[in-house]
């Protein structure tokens, strides 16, 4: 069934009510290499759903633009340097987990400075986006594929 007959046939039930679970701003970025291949981390254990597959980023501080969260995660995390110009907007997704509404703009980034590292004790892959649909990624990432797809 498609998407479009999905929703139509929505529209013939009862409007849903409000899930009343917070919202969670993360950021994003889809780190593209000279050969057109995406980097992907897995989440460590100890985090929340250890063991799947990511696109890098985090958390919003309180104040804090998601480029600005972006620059300070991708450091923390990778060990990379990079400045808002680096990221373009690509795509969004809005994806309810049973304790919290994600909402997490993907950035686009090709230019940055240093090796991507594992900083937290991740594992990090480059794949080519076609392939990402092989690899276990959270939930809320599935749906940006598509966009990488066609980007490259």
């Amino acid at each position: 069934m498609s998407d479009m007959q999905s929703c139509r046939d929505a529209l013939d039930k009862p409007r849903p009510e409000k899930s009343g679970l917070p919202i969670l701003l993360v950021a994003a970025a889809a780190l593209i290499d000279i050969d057109g291949r995406v980097l992907i981390a897995q989440r460590p254990e100890g985090k929340m759903m250890a063991g799947l597959w990511e696109f890098p980023g985090g958390k919003l501080e309180e104040g804090e633009s998601p480029e600005h969260a972006l620059m300070r995660e991708l450091s923390e995390e990778l060990g990379i340097e990079t400045r808002p110009c680096c990221f373009s907007p690509l795509t969004f997704v809005s994806h309810a987990y049973e304790k919290f509404n994600l909402m997490m703009p993907l950035y686009a980034c090709r230019v940055w400075d240093g090796i991507p590292q594992g900083k937290e004790g991740q594992a990090l892959k480059w794949v080519k986006p076609m392939d990402l649909y092989d690899e276990a990624l959270l939930p809320a990432d599935i749906p940006m594929i598509p966009y990488l797809i066609d980007m490259l």
